[in-house]
C-alpha cells in the first residue's frame, strides 16, 4: 500500500494518553483556531470553506461552502446552525467516535462555523440511543462555556453564541435535514418539500439554517488551521480532505480509518488496511457507503468516464475511495460505511435484513414509501421463510422502481436502491431460491421455516 493513514480529525482519538476533557484538548492546541477565526471577518471564513472545496460527509457529498453561500442573510431573521449527529445509517459509526473521543474538536468546529454564518444559537441533534455521547457533549459544552469559548461575548470578541444538545427519538428519518428540523421543532419528523423549504432560506422556525454533519464541521477547524489552499491539496480535485471510512462485515480488522480522499483503492482498504477476508473466504460483494448505497459485485468490471473526462476500466479492487469514483461505478460513498460480504453471504437474507430496517424506519408521509417499502419487506421475508414465489424477484424490482424518485425526501431512494441493485446483480440467487421453493410446494413438500431478521 502506497499511502499510510493521514489522520486530521482522528489524530489523537486513539492515543492512550489523550482524554476527552478540555484540559487535554487545549494542551494539544485546541481552540487556537477559534481564537484565530474570531479575529477574521465572517465572510472571509465562508470564502475559505468555499475555496477549500470540502464536501459534506453526511451522505450526499454537497459542497459545504456552497451550502453556506445559499444562506438567506437578507431576511432579517435569526440564523441557526445545526450539527446533524443522528448517525443512523447501518454500517456507519464514525461520528460517534469523534463525539466520544474528541468532543471539543466538534464544538470548536461548530463555533467557527457559527461565527462564519453569524448564528447566535446552534444545536447538536444527536441520536437518542447515543446516551453516553449525549452526556459527553453536555460536559464538554459546560467546560467550554466555563472558559468563555462559547456563550456570551466569546473571548471578549463581542460575538455570542451557545450550543444546545437535543436528543432525538432514534428515528432514521431524522438524518434527513428537514425531518431533523421538524423533530427539533417538536413535531413528527416528516421531511419538508423542497422547494420551497430549503433550510438555507426556510429552516428551523422558518429561519435561515445550516445543517452540517459532525465530520464536516470538524473539517472546518482544519481548514482554518492550514488554509483553504493547503486543505484542497489533500486528496484530489473535487474530492478534497480526508475521509473516515467505517469498515464492517467479513474482514479480519473491521474498524474506522482515515485517509485522504482517493488515496487508497477499495482493494487496498479490504486487503491491506483491514487484513483481508476471513480465512478461506472469497470476496462476493461490497456496499461502499452505508446500507442505502447500491451494492457492487466482486466480479464486476466497471468502464466509463469520470466527471473530468478521464476514462476508467476498473475491477472492484481498483476503485479509488472517493465521492466521484464510487458514483461513476453506480454507487456512492454516502456516509462512509463500507460493508464487506464474502462468499458465505446469502444475498436474499442480506437484502431481507435491509428491507426490514427500512420498513421499520419509513415515516409514512409518502404513499409509495409507506406502502411499497413494507411490501418489499414482506416479499423478502417470505423468501427467507420458505414461501417464495417465482414472480417475487421481478415484483421486488417493480415495487422499487415505483418508489424511487416519487417521494418527498431521499428515503424512497435509500430503501429502493438496495433492492434494485441486489436483485439485478444477484438475480440468479433470487430466482433460484424462488423456483426451488415453488417447485417443492408443487410437489406437496413442506417449505416453511422460521427466520429471524436483525
Amino acid at each position: 500500500m502506497s499511502v499510510e493513514e493521514q489522520r486530521l480529525i482522528l489524530k489523537y482519538a486513539d492515543e492512550p494518553s489523550y482524554t476527552n476533557d478540555i484540559a487535554c484538548y487545549i494542551k494539544h492546541g485546541g481552540y487556537e483556531e477559534l481564537k484565530k477565526a474570531i479575529q477574521l471577518k465572517p465572510e472571509d471564513i465562508c470564502k475559505e470553506v468555499l475555496d477549500s472545496g470540502v464536501r459534506g460527509r453526511g451522505g450526499a457529498g454537497f459542497p459545504a461552502g456552497m451550502k453556506w453561500k445559499f444562506l438567506d442573510r437578507k431576511s432579517g431573521k435569526p440564523i441557526y446552525l445545526i450539527c446533524n449527529a443522528d448517525e443512523s445509517e447501518p454500517g456507519t459509526f464514525k461520528d460517534r467516535q469523534i463525539i466520544h473521543k474528541d468532543p471539543h474538536q466538534l464544538i470548536e468546529g461548530m463555533m467557527i462555523s457559527a461565527f462564519a454564518i453569524q448564528a447566535k444559537l446552534a444545536f447538536i441533534y444527536i441520536r437518542g440511543e447515543f446516551f453516553e455521547g449525549y452526556k459527553i457533549l453536555e460536559r464538554a459544552i459546560e467546560e467550554a462555556r466555563s472558559k468563555n469559548l462559547l456563550g456570551d461575548n466569546i473571548l471578549g470578541s463581542g460575538y455570542s453564541c451557545d450550543i444546545i444538545v437535543h436528543r432525538g427519538a432514534g428515528a432514521y428519518i431524522c438524518g434527513e435535514e428537514t425531518g431533523l428540523i421538524e423533530s427539533l421543532e417538536g413535531k413528527r419528523a416528516n421531511p419538508r418539500i423542497k422547494p420551497p423549504y430549503f433550510p438555507a432560506a426556510l429552516g428551523l422556525y422558518q429561519c435561515p439554517t445550516i445543517v452540517n454533519n459532525v465530520e464536516t464541521l470538524c473539517d472546518v477547524k482544519h481548514i482554518i488551521a492550514m488554509g483553504a489552499k493547503a486543505f484542497s491539496e489533500i486528496g484530489t480535485p473535487g474530492n478534497v480532505g480526508t475521509r473516515i471510512w467505517c469498515v464492517s462485515g467479513h474482514v479480519q480488522k473491521p474498524g474506522y480509518y482515515e485517509f485522504p480522499c482517493a488515496a487508497i483503492t477499495l482493494g487496498e482498504l479490504i486487503y491491506e488496511v483491514c487484513g483481508g477476508l476471513l480465512p478461506g473466504r472469497k470476496l462476493k460483494a461490497v456496499i461502499p457507503g452505508g446500507s442505502s448505497s447500491k451494492i457492487l459485485r466482486a466480479d464486476e468490471r466497471f468502464k466509463g468516464k469520470l466527471k473530468d473526462g478521464t476514462e476508467f476500466d476498473w475491477g472492484i479492487e481498483d476503485i479509488p475511495m472517493d465521492f466521484d469514483s464510487l458514483a461513476a461505478v453506480g454507487s456512492m460513498s454516502g456516509s462512509g460505511g463500507v460493508i464487506i460480504m464474502d462468499d458465505s453471504t446469502d444475498m436474499v437474507e442480506a437484502l431481507a435484513n435491509i428491507n426490514y430496517f427500512y420498513a421499520h424506519e419509513s415515516c409514512g408521509q409518502c404513499t409509495p414509501c409507506r406502502e411499497g417499502v413494507p411490501w418489499m419487506k414482506k416479499i423478502t421475508t417470505r423468501m427467507c421463510s420458505g414461501n417464495a414465489r417465482e414472480e417475487d424477484p421481478q415484483m421486488l424490482i417493480n415495487i422499487a422502481d415505483q418508489i424511487a424518485g416519487r417521494t418527498i425526501c431521499a428515503f424512497g431512494e435509500a430503501a429502493s436502491w438496495p433492492v434494485q441493485s441486489f436483485v439485478s446483480k444477484f438475480r440468479d440467487e433470487f430466482e433460484a431460491k424462488a423456483k426451488e421453493q415453488e417447485l417443492l410446494r408443487k410437489q406437496g413438500l413442506e417449505t416453511s421455516k422460521e427466520t429471524t431478521l436483525i
